[in-house]
């Protein structure tokens, strides 16, 4: 699943035959490339298969303000872009009102991708107040679980895969024992020393890989085996 996260060979479409699991987690530090790392990953995924499409759900503003680099030799003219839909949520309502109608796609997505997961949980309620912990965690689990269902039974009819991105400060995201509960797969990112950064699983198997972001690229340095 690593080499998912950057450019794979027309051949390999995307990933080889290992197993994958339907829900992933990235966590990472601030500017860390994440958004990146998710935007090469629904490339990829659009590219494996001509019908395939993908769900990149995120903030609109965010993202025009901060758009994700592409790795160098990626054409931006590609029709493989076409295959990208971006879906602009403004709330965790938005979420799960997405989720909630998931079931009613005539044909589901490959993937659908949410760029900081956990920043719909932290603003403020529709009428200004601040959200405490207790209510941030029991939003994030409402939604959380509302995403593993619609995923679960979208797989009974067609493969979907559900990758969303966390913003820690930490080694994990503050709400690591959330999202274990509902999520089997977890990347985690560590800055590296000198603009590069490392990224593991807490797969027994899975490799890890050495990136950074410069000159507005983003470029896979070297795959580490474990």
């Amino acid at each position: 699943m690593t080499e998912r996260f950057f450019p794979t060979k027309p051949s390999s479409g995307g990933g080889g035959n290992h197993r994958r699991d339907n829900l992933t987690l990235l966590s990472g530090p601030i500017s860390s490339g994440k958004t990146s790392l998710l935007f090469q990953f629904a490339l990829n995924v659009a590219t494996a298969s001509e019908t395939n499409h993908v769900v990149f759900i995120c903030h609109r503003k965010r993202i025009e303000s901060n758009p994700p680099f592409l790795s160098q030799g990626t054409d931006p003219s590609s029709d493989v872009f076409n295959r990208i839909h971006m879906k602009y949520v403004d709330d965790d309502e938005g979420l799960r009102n997405y989720f909630a109608a998931f079931h009613l796609h005539l044909d589901f997505p490959a993937a659908v991708v949410i760029d900081d997961f956990g920043d719909y949980f932290t603003q403020s309620n529709s009428k200004g107040s601040s959200i405490n912990s207790r209510a941030r965690d029991m939003a994030m689990v409402r939604t959380l679980a509302l995403c593993h269902n619609a995923i679960t039974d979208a797989n009974k009819k067609a493969a979907c895969e559900l990758v969303l991105s966390e913003t820690s400060s930490g080694d994990s995201p503050r709400s690591l024992f959330i999202y274990k509960r509902w999520i089997p797969s977890i990347f985690i990112v560590k800055g590296h020393g000198d603009g590069s950064f490392l990224l593991t699983s807490n797969g027994s198997f899975e490799k890890s890989a050495m990136y950074s972001i410069a000159l507005q690229y983003l470029i896979l340095e070297e795959i580490v085996h474990g």
